[in-house]
């Protein structure tokens, strides 16, 4: 018998972690091949990840690609006053350049990635104005340069109720496959892209509505941005929802010449969120999620310990999330922006 949907007060189940890592590998599935793949009813499928996105615990954004607009993504550390740390990171979190900003190590630090015009740091206001607040003691900046990862190992899901490999191959498998350079979007894609970010699973009706457009050209639109890349989505979680409540990013210096197995066999475990070469002192950044100290310290000692090719390591501790991609975290809830 299924037990009620998930709220806010209530834990996922297996087959609500199912539901999340198949959106994972196919953001926009339909609930039918979803269901099809998962061995549920579509009804209870489209009421499971209803419950889960108005609970606040999962939302699928659709995000026009840095890429796209000629920007790069950079990885910034401030070391912070500790009684500044919390309002400079609640400002920064609200900022639509920053994503997946949170504070770590003791409250003392805020993580973040700023997306700016590629090049040099110092074409980015933001960056050229953050080392001169009186709040901050101490600023690293370094560039993503490569995140590692396919659509069967991107996101995170944790380990219980994950799909098999099998229906990771179904889901995956009718996945686009970018190729060729980003199309910029135009000034006409504003709405569009304004709607997806709002849900990124929204129906070809529901844009039409949202454009001005039929259905046909939604759908022409959608596959032209799909296909160069300039149309990514994201799976925002919240990990302590799902009984995940220890969250960390390693900062790793790793033999050169092994850079891109390293960052592929540490993408590929269950619990790396997300793997990149970065440039810097460390040339690999990964973020991790466990249950609790003493799972964090069994992957330390275990699979972690077992990757050869690492030489050193530095770990900062998240103490508080507040955005992940494109949604913000409010009393353990992720909502729109436009709604904090």
């Amino acid at each position: 018998m299924e037990r009620r949907p998930c709220d806010h007060s209530s834990m996922p189940d297996d087959l609500d972690r199912k539901i999340i890592h198949g959106l994972n590998c196919s953001p926009r599935v339909s609930f039918r091949r979803l269901s099809e793949v998962v061995g549920v009813s579509e009804q209870t499928v489209a009421r499971r990840y209803s419950a889960l996105r108005r609970g606040g615990v999962v939302r699928v954004v659709g995000l026009s690609s840095p890429a796209a607009h000629g920007r790069s993504e950079w990885i910034a550390r401030l070391r912070c006053r500790p009684d500044a740390v919390g309002p400079l990171a609640d400002s920064l979190a609200r900022r639509p350049e920053v994503a997946y900003t949170s504070i770590a190590s003791g409250g003392s630090e805020i993580i973040c990635i700023i997306r700016s015009p590629a090049g040099t740091v110092g074409d980015d206001v933001l960056l050229r104005q953050l080392p001169r607040a009186a709040s901050v003691l101490d600023l690293n900046v370094d560039l993503l340069v490569h995140a590692f990862g396919s659509p069967d190992t991107a996101g995170w899901t944790g380990r219980e109720g994950s799909l098999t490999e099998e229906q990771v191959r179904l889901l995956t498998a009718e996945r686009p496959i970018p190729a060729g350079p980003p199309l910029t979007p135009t000034e006409e894609d504003r709405p569009l892209l304004e709607a997806l970010a709002e849900d990124g699973r929204a129906s070809h009706t529901r844009l039409a509505e949202a454009t001005g457009w039929s259905k046909p050209r939604v759908a022409r639109r959608l596959e032209a941005l799909e296909a160069t890349g300039s149309l990514v989505y994201d799976i925002d979680a919240v990990p302590e929802r799902l009984g995940y409540e220890l969250n960390a990013t390693l900062w790793l210096q790793v033999d050169l010449p092994r850079l891109q197995e390293i960052g592929e066999e540490l993408s590929g475990h269950d619990e790396c969120a997300f793997a990149a070469a970065i440039s810097g002192k460390h040339n690999i950044m990964a973020v991790v999620i466990c249950k609790d100290t003493p799972d964090f310290y069994r992957y330390l000692s275990g699979r972690f310990a077992r990757t050869e090719g690492i030489r050193g390591y530095e770990i900062s501790v998240r103490v508080r999330r507040l955005k992940q991609a494109a949604s913000l975290i409010l009393n353990g809830r992720l909502i729109h922006p436009a709604l904090a």
